[in-house]
């Protein structure tokens, strides 16, 4: 059996979790309109330069994060499930990079008049990259509910 920590296994996941003051349609929409998703999307210090998403499953997904030293890295997959709005899950990729795509689900789940959004991401290759996503993920809720209460 393989170590789920090998990197060749591509099993690590990690879960973050955030409660936010809105309704789980007002996130999934915040979370799957391009306009509204370039307002928020990315950690701190990171914008989203573009965004294009494609709402079907079977439909793709793009976000170009725009890094503070000049870099833009294309996170991109497809959808795979879409019940509209309590859940998506989707494939997870940066472009260019080799490798299988990981896999996201977010849960938008009611909470004592909010909602509490949970992202799983899996088949993460490393424990660095999944550091790296929680970094990210943690960064990017804050973003959506900064959005969401402006």
């Amino acid at each position: 059996m393989a170590d789920p920590r090998s990197p060749a296994s591509g099993t690590i996941a990690l879960v973050v979790r955030r409660v936010i003051q809105a309704t789980p349609e007002r996130l999934f929409e915040a979370w799957t309109e391009p306009t509204q998703l370039r307002s928020w999307w990315g950690p701190e210090g990171v914008t989203c330069e573009g965004a294009e998403v494609d709402l079907r499953v079977g439909g793709r997904y793009r976000i170009d994060n725009a890094f503070p030293d000049g870099r833009v890295v294309v996170l991109m997959g497809e959808f795979e499930v879409i019940e509209r709005p309590n859940r998506l899950i989707y494939t997870w990729q940066v472009h260019g990079s080799p490798g299988a795509s990981e896999r996201v689900t977010v849960r938008f789940e009611p909470r004592n008049g909010g909602t509490e959004v949970i992202v799983t991401h899996e088949r993460i290759s490393d424990e660095t990259m999944r550091d790296q996503h929680r970094r990210g993920w943690e960064g990017c809720l804050e973003g959506l509910a900064r959005f969401i209460t402006r």
